[in-house]
């Protein structure tokens, strides 16, 4: 049974991997949208900056949560967050599911969606879906939901809370250190590339390169293509343009 949620509701998980989707329409002006995550500790904050997965950082160390990447499919563009629950460290309390638009004004963003998928399933039906609706249109960034503990087990929760200084401010906001004293170079990785073209019917999708920092047997789904960064090169340290928190709406 799929869970159509509201946003502040709940609902707790049997499944022991999840992946969380985001899912927009594309068109002329819709900014490209990215997945990440922030594990938090009992504080609320995280334990240090590699409890950040996102684009320039897109596996976590445990190995437990990571970024699978983009996909374009016949009901819009997904980038997409999984998490093996059962191996997740104790002393993480919850993991934030963030959604950013790289500057662009959320209000641009068509059709927002989290899905939340067992992993293991093969039905392949969502275990619960959170239709997201920006509070002023003005967030950058926001907050789609979150897995978080509950006694044994895990819950997810549909939140749906913005930024107006996108990702830099929510990371900071939840302890993350950003180096603001060197300018972003032209030597700095693109954010993300572009999805390859759609494929004709009946064609069978080029493999991906293989993927820098992830094991050889990890599953890639759609195209997985890795963002712009070397392979086997050490993640770059995240640095955005200095600007202070704005946050909106939590």
């Amino acid at each position: 049974m799929t869970h159509a949620m509201l946003k502040g509701s709940n609902v707790p998980l049997k499944a022991t991997t999840v992946r969380a989707v985001l899912r927009w329409t594309p068109g002329q002006g819709v900014p490209d949208v990215d997945a990440s995550a922030l594990l938090l500790g009992p504080d609320g904050r995280v334990r240090s900056d590699e409890d950040f997965v996102f684009y320039n950082q897109p596996r976590h160390p445990s190995g437990k949560v990571w970024r699978l990447g983009k996909k374009r499919g016949a009901d819009g563009l997904t980038d997409t967050i999984q998490t093996d629950l059962t191996g997740v460290e104790s002393d993480v309390s919850q993991i934030l599911l963030v959604a950013s638009a790289d500057g662009v004004t959320f209000d641009r963003v068509r059709s927002l969606s989290i899905l939340l998928y067992d992993a293991a399933a093969a039905d392949g039906k969502p275990l619960a879906t959170f239709d997201i609706r920006p509070e002023t249109g003005e967030e950058t960034a926001l907050i789609c939901g979150e897995l978080y503990r509950r006694g044994e087990g895990w819950k997810f929760r549909a939140l749906g809370e913005g930024y107006s200084n996108g990702l830099k401010g929510l990371a900071t906001d939840f302890g993350i250190s950003v180096d603001e004293s060197e300018e972003t170079s032209d030597s700095t990785p693109s954010r993300s590339q572009p999805l390859p073209p759609e494929q004709p019917t009946g064609a069978v999708p080029q493999q991906a390169p293989p993927s820098y920092g992830y094991p050889a047997n990890l599953p890639t789904y759609g195209y997985g293509y890795p963002d712009a960064q070397t392979a086997g090169a050490p993640p770059q340290e995240f640095r955005l343009p200095p600007q202070g928190p704005q946050f909106i709406g939590r």
